[in-house]
Parts: C-alpha cells; structure tokens; sequence
C-alpha cells in the first residue's frame, strides 16, 4: 500500500508530503495506483518549479517506494500563496485516488 502523509504547519499550510509504500495493485509496470501517485507528485513539483521558479528539497528512495517534498519557510508571500495552491491541488487529486483504489492507497492529512 501506498501511504502518503501531508504535513501542515501551525497555520495549516502544507509543509511537507511524503510517500511510501507500492500500491501492488497490478504487476510491476502496469501498476495503475502506482503510476497515478508518481504523476501526480513529480507533476506537482515540476510544475511547481515550472510555475513558481522553485527547486523544492525532494528525497527519493533509491529502489522506488519513497518521496518526500519538504517545502521552505522562507518563501516570498506570492510564492508561497502559488505553492500552497499547487500542493493543495495534489491533495485533492491524491484524495480522489484514494476515494476510487482505498485498498491500494491511504492519504493521511495532519
């Protein structure tokens, strides 16, 4: 299973999203849950760094099974507006996918 973790800040902005885990929901390849949460996160960030002119931090797993995007504190207020709507467009997409494949992926918000 997927698990993808959404972590606010003290005034409910998006920190950071992490996730983990594979789907398994189809072979490897021709994973559909899989291949749908990698689109939606790394779309998010290369529009993010597109749209915003910003690299975000990002970690990966070197087999697969982890990504974690930490976003800075020290953003400009409309760059910091841009990205928030952007991630909050990710979590609304990544709720969706759980809404439709629950048993192949969690989203936990905090």
């Amino acid at each position: 299973m997927i698990r993808v973790t959404v972590e606010r800040n003290e005034n409910k902005h998006i920190s950071s999203f992490t996730m983990k885990g594979h789907a398994d929901s189809g072979p490897h390849g021709h994973d559909l849950v899989c291949a749908a949460a990698s689109a939606l996160s790394f779309g998010t960030i290369n529009a993010i760094a597109e749209l915003c002119e910003l690299e975000l931090p990002v970690e990966m797993g070197s087999e697969g099974g982890f990504l974690r995007c930490q976003v800075p504190g020290d953003l400009g207020v409309d760059t910091h507006e841009k990205v928030q709507l952007l991630l909050e467009g990710l979590v609304v997409s990544f709720s969706m996918l759980e809404e439709q494949y629950g048993e192949y992926i969690q989203v936990n918000r905090r």
